[in-house]
């Protein structure tokens, strides 16, 4: 499965992908955000193994896609969703090398899977969350069309410290005006 934006391609990922994936994964300013910490060659060669694991579950709930730039077949980061298709709402993810940062390539990947999960999958909601210091995450929620629902206080604990939680949902018919 692929989906194409205008500078990009999301598609399923590969094994042999580890290597680009590992160049961010393994990079401390990528994953200061992150719920996991940084990554050994070894992990990411894991994760990308479970990731395609999890695709091949019938009905398949684990939406995760590589961002390879289309003008050089680049690998440059990973942008997903995790199905709960009794509620009909999934939760967004993304992750990009950062020097691909500032380039709108995020908002485009994003936007691209809110398409596919609206017109494609039939959701009703699709939510994200991030940490509040985390201003480069919420700003291509805000991008993208999504609405700040709630602000958790201190209600993660992640790599040692308690942590505050933006989250951001945009709704089906939310998502028709946004896209017209």
């Amino acid at each position: 499965m692929k989906l194409t934006t205008p500078r990009l391609l999301l598609r399923e990922f590969q094994e042999e992908d580890w290597h680009f994936t590992n160049l961010y994964e393994s990079n401390e300013e990528v994953m200061r955000y992150q719920t996991s910490n940084t990554r050994t060659s070894q992990e990411s060669l894991e994760y990308i193994q479970q990731c395609l694991a999890e695709a091949q579950e019938d009905p398949r709930t684990l939406y995760d896609f590589a961002i390879v730039l289309e003008a050089t077949d680049m690998l440059i980061g990973r942008v997903g969703m995790k199905v709960d298709h009794d509620a009909e709402e999934a939760v967004l993810w993304y992750i990009l090398n950062r020097s691909y940062w500032n380039k709108g390539y995020i908002s485009e990947a994003a936007t691209a899977m809110l398409g596919f999960g609206f017109d494609q999958l039939n959701l009703h909601r699709i939510w994200a969350d991030c940490d509040p210091r985390n201003t480069g995450s919420y700003r291509v929620m805000e991008k993208i069309g999504m609405r700040r629902e709630a602000h958790f206080k201190e209600n993660i604990f992640i790599k040692g410290e308690w942590c505050d939680s933006y989250v951001y949902a945009i709704l089906d018919h939310e998502w028709k005006l946004v896209k017209s």
